[in-house]
């Protein structure tokens, strides 16, 4: 049964009742990543909370085509019109073709998504698939009379646009305050106005990445995209655009005016926006320098991190805040997630061992429609989490024997923990991964030899040969060399 949910509304300020345009169709596009860099923790942000919202629809019985973009051209540094692309700049830099540089990060975010159990969205268009269709849209601006060439370059006329529409409406700017805090960069001269924006480049001579238009061999505007393809995928109207908080400006407000500019009205019913992930109250980010990638994350390899964390821990440590929050990244606080998620996972193997009683001793009748109000209402994971740690008490008391369970209500109960902690939330019940496990043995094989190590410089020949013994009799071959001992498993 379809339950009514609230969501925030990013365009308006305020939450606002779910109502599909097509029920039971919905369409949702969310802003993925350009492929230039390992997946980090502000990737897997979006990515969860985004999962969650496709999940929990799914669940309530509409047919969602989740669209996610790859953008593997056109994302310039620094978000500018101006400098270098920034998987070109990667490919430059490395010695490969832009499309190796891309193919390999989107290999590697796959397998990050992948770890994190985040289920893949229906459609997943690349940019650079979609020249044609954002040339398209430049045409259509063009036509419509909110855009201009210079110089072979294409760029929106904001000035012009804003007189007849409102430009700065998701982000509750008006065009005085985007003209103050527009940096002046080079090849600013092209522009009529320094807030203009562009919707095709020309390309030096140097740029690898170009294609060829009616204006010049170039490439899109990075916002061009998400309006091609957004509309290609899922019409001129659809329901949910989502992103990170960062997106809002500029990137989403020209994707409004582009949409606006090309068919006349707004393309998007509902924006949702989630918040930062933030170090010492900065954005986390690769602009920044100061990301931890997500495989570090699940290897401890960076000397930010205490220790590694699962790929279940960054979720639930992610999923514990509300998606409008922010979240502060310390080590602290993924070792509280840690051992919270372990505290619910041990309740939910605990549920499967109890044997039910004649009769109840606790009250579960509420659970299951307490947590779909939290869900309802915005999404309130923190809440769904409290009402399944409160529940996990009483799951306790039950298997220490102090409580009782009927089989009704333990039925219940298991119903619960599986829809919301599994299906929804999206938690798994596996233990750490092989390539985990294998990871924190051979740490202790190298810790022992170590010691083993110590033990000859000492002289203490007999430590030394009963490390050695005790690790060949488990099925490990010691090499001695001059540079030390070295250890393989030939079981």
């Amino acid at each position: 049964m379809t339950q009514p949910l609230i969501i925030y509304n990013t365009l308006h300020r305020q939450k606002e009742l779910f109502v599909p345009l097509h029920a039971p169709h919905v369409g949702m596009y969310v802003c993925g990543p350009t492929v230039y860099g390992d997946p980090h923790l502000g990737h897997a942000r979006p990515a969860i909370t985004f999962d969650l919202l496709f999940r929990y629809l799914r669940h309530q019985g509409y047919k969602v085509r989740y669209v996610r973009n790859i953008t593997d051209v056109g994302h310039l540094e620094h978000d500018a019109d101006e400098g270098e692309d920034k998987i070109a700049k990667k490919a430059r830099l490395e010695q490969l073709e832009p499309m190796e540089v891309a193919q390999y990060y989107t290999n590697r975010f796959h397998k990050a998504m992948e770890a994190l159990n985040v289920l893949p969205p229906s459609i997943e268009p690349h940019a650079s698939g979609h020249i044609i269709e954002q040339e398209q849209l430049v045409k259509e601006i063009l036509d419509n009379g909110f855009a201009y060439v210079s110089e072979g370059s294409v760029y929106f006329d904001v000035a012009k646009y804003n007189a007849q529409h409102h430009y700065g409406k998701l982000s509750g700017r008006n065009l005085e305050d985007v003209l103050n805090t527009t940096r002046e960069l080079d090849g600013q001269e092209e522009k009529h106005n320094p807030a203009d924006f562009a919707l095709w480049k020309k390309a030096q001579p140097e740029h690898i990445m170009r294609w060829p238009s009616p204006w010049s061999d170039g490439f899109p505007g990075w916002h061009c995209e998400c309006t091609a393809m957004g509309r290609k995928y899922l019409g001129s109207h659809f329901d949910i655009h989502g992103g990170g908080m960062d997106l809002v400006f500029p990137h989403h407000e020209c994707e409004i005016a582009q949409s606006v500019a090309s068919q006349g009205d707004d393309m998007v019913k509902y924006w949702m926006h989630n918040n930062m992930i933030t170090v010492n109250g900065q954005k986390m980010g690769k602009s920044l320098g100061n990301f931890i990638t997500l495989e570090e994350f699940f290897t401890g390899s960076n000397p930010l991190l205490a220790q590694a964390y699962t790929p279940m821990t960054i979720r639930f440590f992610i999923l514990q805040a509300h998606y409008r929050s922010t979240v502060d990244f310390s080590n602290e606080a993924l070792q509280a997630a840690e051992k919270g998620l372990a505290r619910l996972l041990d309740a939910v193997k605990a549920l499967e061992k109890i044997t039910p009683a004649e009769k109840s001793t606790v009250d579960v009748s509420g659970l299951r429609q307490k947590c779909y109000d939290a869900m309802n209402d915005d999404l309130n994971t923190p809440i769904i989490i409290a009402h399944l740690f409160d529940a996990a008490k009483s799951i306790n008391s039950v298997a220490s024997g102090k409580e009782s369970l009927n089989a009704d209500d333990l039925k219940e109960l298991r119903e619960v923990f599986q829809l919301f902690c599994f299906d929804l939330l999206g938690l798994t019940n596996e233990s750490a991964s092989n390539a985990a496990r294998e990871e924190a043995y051979g740490k202790v094989v190298d810790m022992l030899l170590e010691e083993r190590a110590k033990a000859k410089a000492n002289k203490d020949w007999a430590t030394s040969d009963k490390i050695r013994n005790e690790l060949t009799a488990l099925g490990f071959e010691i090499k001695d060399g001059k540079g030390g001992s070295e250890w393989k498993l030939n079981k």
